[in-house]
């Protein structure tokens, strides 16, 4: 199976960018499946409806999220009857729409998705290494299921390391979003799963980490409050790993990073 996983979605510039390569990626790529992390594709906070509507029409399959799940309030409402965007399993019972489901590629193979949240310097969740036994237990690779991939949402590279290790032998992939930054890390661990600590962002590098560095910077300096934090509007970024399973068992032959566009030096997978 050829897999491909993008970065947080930052704004109008990621969202753009990532929009227009979709379709053109799934050709030249030969992809099977695409997950892309929205939580910031609404003015950098949160997700509307119809930017999720477009993003699926230009090639997504799956829509993960993270911290910034409920920041646009339309989403509330519409999560619980669109079973492609996800927020994280470990929020607790009764939160809204579900952080896991199993999906069909475009060759009609089950693909486990899984969107969980870390807990170091992150909101107080359920634990998120709970959840990802459990869900990786019922969806076996090479029986229930073809494929499985996790997206770890969080601010800790020591989690989500731990996370990947967790999880090796079992998932397909384990990657992390939130940092808006890619790491350097793309690898198969021992037992055959896929991992990389950050994703990055679609967005624009220049800036700070997605947002105008003007009043990011100030923040920072003045300590003080400023105005509402805006997404930089230059050429974005389109940052993301590819994946490719063995289909016969369902762990990683390879991973390898994607990034297309902006100030970052490009790498294409293939």
């Amino acid at each position: 199976m050829r897999i491909l996983m993008c970065g947080d979605v930052m704004g109008r510039a990621g969202r753009s960018a990532l929009i227009g390569l979709l379709p053109d990626l799934r050709e030249k790529l030969d992809l099977d499946f695409v997950i892309a992390n929205g939580e910031n594709a609404a003015g950098g906070f949160g997700i509307t409806i119809d930017i999720a509507n477009q993003m699926f029409q230009s090639g997504a399959d799956v829509i993960t999220t993270g911290n910034h799940a409920w920041d646009q309030r339309e989403i509330i409402g519409h999560i619980d009857y669109e079973t492609r965007l996800l927020r994280p399993e470990n929020f607790p019972p009764g939160t809204p729409g579900r952080g896991h489901g199993v999906f069909l590629d475009r060759k009609r193979r089950p693909i486990l998705v899984v969107n969980l949240m870390a807990r170091l310097f992150m909101d107080a969740l359920d634990d998120p290494f709970a959840a990802a036994d459990r869900l990786l237990e019922a969806h076996r690779l090479g029986h229930e299921v073809d494929a499985a991939v996790i997206d770890f949402h969080g601010e800790a590279s020591s989690e989500k390391m731990a996370m990947g290790v967790f999880a090796d032998g079992r998932a397909s992939a384990v990657v992390g979003t939130h940092w808006h930054i890619p790491t350097a890390d793309a690898q198969v661990l021992p037992g055959g799963t896929a991992y990389q600590t950050d994703l990055g962002m679609c967005g624009d590098y220049d800036s700070v980490i997605g947002m105008a560095k003007s009043t990011a910077v100030e923040r920072f300096v003045r300590k003080m409050p400023t105005i509402r934090l805006e997404p930089a509007q230059g050429e974005a970024t389109v940052c993301g790993v590819f994946i490719e399973t063995d289909d016969k068992i369902g762990l990683a032959k390879r991973i390898a990073p994607l990034r297309i566009g902006g100030r970052l030096a490009s790498s294409w997978p293939l």
